[in-house]
């Protein structure tokens, strides 16, 4: 192994996905020179194993879904997809697992890239070993950021890796569509792989150990998915747990804990991610391996002075659009604190206070039908002990309902603070909703008053009208 001296940067960030690379971004526009340490592909999980390929996975599948649902175009979408078509369309949006163009882009906002693995070896200072047996050594004058993000959890089963199981990375980069696939979990990844297999021709079976899907938004949205799933053939079975899995030659049997035995081609666990911070030297610097970080507003590191942790890693909000939104504000804050700022903006809301974590994190599940949801839930809200209203209607009560879809069917509901009265959380559950989200993360994260909301006129006639319905609702209740 050879060693190369010891490089100084004022910014050292490790990991090169979306979070770690807008780092990077907001470092290099601030004039720091910035180092970026990545062992696998620039670009990261959500590149090349998460949001791009399974989104391109499902477009074709909800595309279908709503064409079934509009006359005169409904008879002629009855067919099946075209599995190879859609596969290939997938590669391309993976770039084929090849990072090149990410490159490019790091090497023109002028990032130095360090390809290998990397760790901390003490305050302010991380290793390289590259891929052809190299090593580098750079320090930071003013920052490290964490941006290693997870990796899927498996459960403690005998055997389980002589049976090879899917994670989300096989699940949205495998390259035939078995006949029989068995999803553990009802989270995202679970039910959006679940839908997107299924349409591409497999028989899905969905074991869920909890009472329903979705658990982390208001029960109707995991009520309306599993509706949708079971009405395009999946199985979905709550209160079950897997007590032993095999494999006896290409087939998987799966035995549950209420006695059933499945057979399969694949199984899919999405039971959990944990972080990426096993092996990146954390017990250098005093802190435990394998560990989530905890963070401040500014993402930096409890009880660090250069120290941060952006995205998964930190544990506050495991999205990427929420990680790149952290980075942003990390390196706002590296920024400013290197330039000497003595007072940073770490109030609510503020330039270096990433508030939107704790009160308004959107996210859309690409299933039919779509779920969509920002801020608290009523469950969450009232744990938290906020005087609050929760406001229903059906999605059907908008004109553009009926426009968008024969039968359209999905419910709306926001939270009102009866004190402020501004909207601590809205979920929306439907066709097409995802694009409704923004304007309800507008809403929260401005904390903009019912009254205000009034005058927010929803064009006539589109989905957007529902919100009209809620505060009719509201004001008439």
């Amino acid at each position: 192994m050879t060693e190369t001296e010891s490089i100084a940067y004022d910014v050292v960030v490790l990991g090169a996905g979306p979070v770690g690379e807008n780092v990077a971004d907001r470092a290099r526009a601030a004039g720091l020179s910035t180092a970026i340490v990545e062992s696998e592909l620039v670009g990261g999980e959500c590149s090349y194993w998460a949001c791009m390929p399974s989104k391109a996975l499902l477009r074709p599948v909800i595309a279908r879904a709503d064409a079934r649902r509009v006359p005169g175009l409904s008879q002629a979408v009855q067919g099946p997809l075209d599995a190879a078509a859609v596969l290939a369309h997938r590669d391309y949006f993976t770039s084929h697992w090849k990072d090149d163009g990410q490159v490019g882009w790091l090497d023109g906002i002028g990032a130095d890239l360090y390809r290998g693995h990397g760790r901390l070896d003490g305050p302010r200072t991380v290793t390289v070993e590259g891929p052809d047996g190299e090593r580098h050594v750079l320090t930071a004058r003013h920052a490290v950021a964490v941006c290693t993000g997870t990796r899927a959890l498996l459960p403690d089963l005998p055997g389980l890796a002589q049976v090879k199981p899917w994670t989300s990375r096989e699940a949205t980069s495998a390259q035939a569509v078995p006949g029989r696939l068995v999803v553990v979990g009802g989270g995202v990844v679970a039910v959006e792989m679940a839908t997107a297999w299924q349409a591409l021709g497999s028989q899905v079976t969905v074991l869920v150990r909890g009472k329903g899907l979705l658990p982390r938004m208001e029960p109707f949205a995991g009520e309306l998915v599993a509706e949708g799933l079971a009405e395009a053939g999946a199985d979905v079975r709550t209160g079950t747990s897997v007590s032993a899995v095999t494999r006896e030659g290409s087939t998987v049997v799966v035995l549950t804990d209420t006695g059933d035995r499945l057979e399969a081609d694949e199984i899919l666990f999405a039971t959990g991610r944990v972080p990426h911070t096993d092996d990146i030297g954390l017990g250098t610097i005093g802190l435990e391996a394998g560990s989530w970080l905890d963070v401040d507003d500014s993402l930096r590191v409890t009880g660090s002075e250069w120290l941060y942790a952006v995205g998964d890693v930190n544990h506050r909000a495991l999205l990427t659009h929420q990680g790149k939104y952290q980075a942003r504000i990390a390196g706002a804050a590296i920024a400013a604190r290197a330039a000497g700022v003595p007072l940073l903006e770490t109030d609510p809301w503020g330039a270096h206070a990433a508030t939107a974590d704790h009160a308004a994190v959107p996210q859309v599940v690409f299933t039919d039908p779509e779920a969509a949801a920002v801020g608290l839930s009523l469950a969450e809200a009232e744990q938290a002990g906020h005087r609050v209203r929760a406001v229903d209607v059906e999605m059907s009560s908008a004109a553009g309902a009926g426009l968008y879809a024969d039968g359209y069917r999905g419910k709306a509901r926001m939270i009102v603070d009866v004190n402020r009265e501004v909207l601590l959380g809205v979920t929306f559950v439907g066709p097409g909703v995802g694009e409704l989200i923004h304007s309800a993360t507008v809403a929260v994260a401005g904390e903009v008053p019912i009254g205000r909301l009034w005058h927010a006129v929803p064009s006539y006639p589109t989905l957007s009208e529902v919100w009209l319905r809620l505060l009719e609702a509201y004001r008439d209740a």
